[in-house]
């Protein structure tokens, strides 16, 4: 599974299923995972604490990055936790990564223009399509919202969705929470089959529900003198982790971020997440009965 964090087949959880089939059915060599089975509370890299129910399970950072790279992926480092349900008719999984860039300023959630964000990101996407035929990979082509981004100042969460369709006829969509916090952000990805993901989504806000960053971590406990990020909210949206569109411009950025193998949006292939976690389950020792 190559995890695309980016429209391109970018560092995410995306065109998994040829990679995770083979490796499920071959029984391919795949590192020990050390579970922590719900319930109890765990760590997220020193920057915040998460309650995990008994009915979830998690994986430390060391073990997230094992995944994603078996996943095909290249781990970031940014990785610091995986929750995925034990039960085994769920099929979703959260990955949680944090970003040190500073303190992001919420100035703009009122300037959050999502008709101006879409046509960026469409795009971008259709200029990346360019390198996706190259590396052989269907052209992806954004359709809209999946679920318009939209800020809540109570929580400092940061939320959006994006619905896309390739050239092999799969619907791809993703599910981003951005939490805000003094030093920096939360990345939470929800990674789902998209006709699912109505179902799932409640299940993040049960994941989050538990979500505290640590003392002196938090957003509301900036002080002057705290190093501020170079972006804001919108960027957060256009660009995803890698919000230096601030920067380059939107499409510049864009484009320069699929060029390179950079990450921005989270993408899903229909089909490829129950293969992941028949991998997961299989790592959990759970075999068959998964």
């Amino acid at each position: 599974m190559r995890t695309m964090r980016g429209w391109g087949g970018v560092a995410g959880l995306a065109l998994l299923g040829t990679f995770l089939a083979a490796a499920g059915a071959a029984g391919a060599d795949q590192p020990q995972i050390s579970w922590v089975r719900g319930p109890g509370s765990v760590d997220l890299g020193g920057q915040a604490s998460l309650g995990v129910g008994e009915r979830y399970v998690f994986a430390g950072a060391s073990d997230t990055r094992k995944l994603m790279e078996l996943m095909g992926n290249t781990a970031t480092n940014t990785e610091v936790g995986l929750v995925a349900p034990k039960s085994k008719d769920e099929d979703w999984i959260v990955v949680f990564e944090y970003h040190p860039v500073g303190f992001v300023k919420d100035d703009e959630k009122d300037k959050i223009d999502k008709n101006a964000i879409l046509e960026g990101i469409r795009e971008g996407t259709e200029e990346g399509n360019k390198i996706r035929k190259e590396k052989g990979i269907p052209a992806l082509h954004v359709t809209g919202w999946y679920e318009e981004p939209h800020y809540d100042p109570s929580t400092h969460n940061l939320v959006w969705a994006l619905l896309a369709k390739n050239d092999n006829g799969s619907e791809v969509v993703n599910y981003n929470v951005r939490v805000l916090g003094r030093k920096g952000y939360m990345s939470v990805t929800l990674v789902d089959e998209p006709a699912k993901l109505t179902a799932s989504k409640p299940k993040v806000d049960e994941v989050l529900a538990s979500f505290n960053y640590k003392q002196g971590k938090s957003y509301a406990e900036f002080v002057p003198g705290d190093k501020v990020a170079e972006y804001g909210l919108v960027a957060l949206v256009a660009g995803g982790a890698g919000a230096a569109a601030a920067k380059l411009g939107l499409f510049a950025w864009l484009f320069k971020a699929l060029a390179k193998g950079g990450k921005a949006v989270v993408v899903l292939v229909v089909g490829a997440v129950a293969a992941l976690k028949r991998m997961i389950s299989s790592l959990m020792g759970r075999g068959s009965e998964a």
